[in-house]
């Protein structure tokens, strides 16, 4: 049994030269980079068609959107698996990416569409009286004002995607190991300063995440320029 010894940094440094480690991190980065661009367009564009449109099957589509949410990780996990598996797709980093985007476009859709319920339309109205056409009334008017619930939604997605491990375990291929599944395999051979290292930087990295995210869904809108 080790005993503590004081305080060190000795065990961050020795990350860095952990090429397992490395490589991992690599591919949760790929992982939650792509997911979130993809999520965070889809999310937003789900959002707007929500909170501005009636169509058939709204309360149905409006009810599926929530279901990654809600549903348990591990029953969107086996879902995940059996449609990769009955479509003959081969596991890795691509599998992994959009079961990410499949569960975070619904995280963003529901952060944008929190900012759209407090949106003013009349503002989209008086610039339209400004002869600004429809793309110049979102680009310059609606965009800047729901910003700061995009770029939140981004952000929450993107910490969700950095942290995810039981949808990333059941979707996971040869050589597309992130970095909750490295610290997973490292764990069963014990736990050792470098994994306590390694998981604090974590608890840091996603709180401050989580906490940015909150504080731009508080945020003001951005400025508003109509030429």
């Amino acid at each position: 049994m080790a005993a503590w010894g004081g305080f060190t940094l000795a065990w961050y440094g020795k990350l860095l030269g952990n090429e397992a480690i490395g490589v991992a991190l690599k591919n949760s980065i790929i992982v939650a980079g792509t997911a979130t661009l993809v999520s965070t367009v889809f999310g937003t564009m789900v959002a707007l068609a929500m909170s501005r449109y009636t169509f058939w099957g709204k309360m149905a589509f409006d009810a599926l959107l929530y279901l990654p949410i809600i549903i348990p990780d591990i029953a969107m996990a086996v879902m995940l698996l059996l449609f990769f598996v009955l479509s003959r797709v081969q596991l890795g980093l691509p599998t992994i990416i959009i079961s990410h985007i499949a569960f975070n476009i619904s995280f963003v859709a529901v952060v944008v569409r929190a900012r759209l319920a407090y949106f003013d339309v009349t503002l989209e109205e008086a610039a339209q009286d400004l002869y600004a056409n429809e793309w110049q009334t979102f680009r310059r008017v609606t965009l800047p004002l729901i910003m700061p619930g995009i770029l939140g939604g981004a952000l929450l997605a993107f910490t969700l995607s950095l942290d995810d491990f039981v949808i990333t375990f059941f979707t996971a291929g040869v050589g597309s190991t992130t970095l909750p599944l490295r610290i997973y395999s490292m764990i069963k051979l014990g736990i050792t300063p470098e994994i306590n290292a390694l998981s604090s930087l974590m608890l840091i990295a996603s709180m401050t995440l989580v906490l940015l995210s909150l504080f731009l869904q508080k945020g003001g809108g951005g400025r508003i320029e109509i030429v």
